[in-house]
């Protein structure tokens, strides 16, 4: 990041108080070898965790679980992740800890071992909760290490840092289906040494990004003249929330629902249903890596725009038609929705500068706890009325990426 990049970020900035920041002192392009390493990590971290709602057909059959109780799973991931996410950040904002990344990695770790040898629903639980602890610990500070090496490109470093979950999000039912499913529960604790390997990698990550921990001055910094006013940051925030809000609870229809939708609707095997969720989430992670150059050339509100508000023609389409059309149209979808998380962080980064933690944390968190309450929510509601329905409500909600067009202009230099 060089001196100039700096200095538009700081003329963007409302007053702060003291604190340390992260700012590298002689680079001029991206760290491609650092932003290669987050984002493997990523791939790593999202692997172990897409094992989980992948796992699901297993054990909804061994232990006679019903859909709210394998919502209540995805819940007990996800809301520990959402709680504590904005936490982790807000805390880092304050005092980085560059190693730990590498810990919380260990708490993913554990909770695998734990779901490999869990045969009472609320140790199932505990597992999900720990796996959990450890996304809440891992995406705050790793998107922070994206945006210090992104050399000012931050569309691009967070498009390559979540393409990286999203490719593992992506595997996991591929592994699920060759491995899981034929090998059953215990399998899981094999998957604890890609854990192994990634606290190795996380590591040295940790040692690039420690010295370029500085102390920063105490001064109040104006605010640019072009820049939203508080009020409408604070107003562009919620609706920011909004749309992942929307968002996520449409992918938690398809990523904890979609083997069953597809079981149920067209009679595919439990391995067969692992492949086509691998297609979807394919598909979610390609359309990650282009989401955030895009917005880097063009504006980031006409990326969330379009990748909100552009899939709902595909998602009012999924219901109704045959098994060949639902998974082209899942890939459609993935592709679309998925440009979307990007450009949202990014955006809500230069919002509110020098908070990178806390709003890395805030974003993927309630883009947790999003997902889980729409599990939770989705599974009483497919027990009640079926799964075909569940995907016949949710088809409406990319209805409100309409807010997107109440959000500000930012200065063009700022982004």
């Amino acid at each position: 990041m060089n001196k100039n990049v700096i200095a538009t970020e700081e003329t963007l900035a409302t007053p702060v108080v003291t604190q340390p920041v992260t700012v590298p002192a002689a680079i001029t392009s991206p760290a491609y070898l650092v932003l290669g390493g987050i984002s493997v990590s990523h791939f790593l971290n999202d692997t172990m965790q897409s094992l989980i709602p992948s796992v699901y057909p297993i054990l909804k059959e061994n232990y006679a679980l019903d859909f709210a109780q394998i919502g209540l799973i995805t819940l007990a991931f996800q809301i520990t992740a959402s709680l504590l996410q904005p936490v982790v950040g807000h805390f880092t904002d304050k005092k980085p800890l560059p190693y730990s990344l590498a810990i919380g990695m260990g708490f993913t770790f554990f909770g695998l071992l734990l779901l490999s040898v869990a045969h009472v629903y609320t140790v199932i639980l505990i597992a999900a909760a720990l796996v959990g602890l450890g996304s809440a610990v891992f995406h705050p500070e790793s998107a922070r290490i994206a945006r210090l090496a992104s050399g000012g490109r931050y569309g691009m470093a967070q498009s390559v840092f979540q393409v990286g979950g999203n490719s593992g999000s992506a595997l996991g039912p591929v592994l699920a289906a060759l491995i899981v499913v034929p090998f059953g529960q215990p399998s899981l604790a094999w998957f604890s040494s890609i854990a192994f390997v990634a606290i190795v990698l996380l590591w040295q990550i940790g040692r690039w990004y420690k010295p370029r921990i500085v102390p920063r001055s105490s001064a109040a910094i104006a605010r640019h003249p072009g820049a939203p006013t508080p009020r409408r940051v604070a107003f562009a925030i919620a609706i920011l929330i909004v749309l992942v809000f929307s968002k996520f609870i449409y992918l938690s229809s398809l990523t904890s629902y979609y083997t069953f939708y597809l079981m149920d609707q067209f009679g595919v095997s439990t391995q067969a249903s692992q492949l086509y969720l691998f297609l979807f989430l394919g598909a979610n992670a390609v359309g990650t890596f282009f989401g955030g150059p895009i917005g880097d050339r063009i504006g980031r509100r006409y990326v969330i725009w379009f990748s909100i508000l552009g899939v709902l023609p595909f998602t009012l389409l999924l219901p109704h038609v045959g098994l060949m059309g639902t998974a082209v149209l899942s890939v459609i979808i993935g592709f679309i929705i998925s440009s979307a998380m990007p450009a949202i962080l990014v955006y809500a980064q230069e919002l509110v500068p020098h908070r990178f933690g806390m709003i890395s944390g805030l974003f993927f968190g309630f883009a947790f706890g999003a997902g889980g309450i729409g599990a939770a929510l989705l599974g009483e509601v497919a027990d009640r009325t079926g799964i075909v329905f569940v995907y016949q409500a949710c088809a409406f909600l990319p209805v409100i990426g309409l807010l997107a067009v109440l959000l500000p202009k930012m200065p063009k230099h700022a982004g």
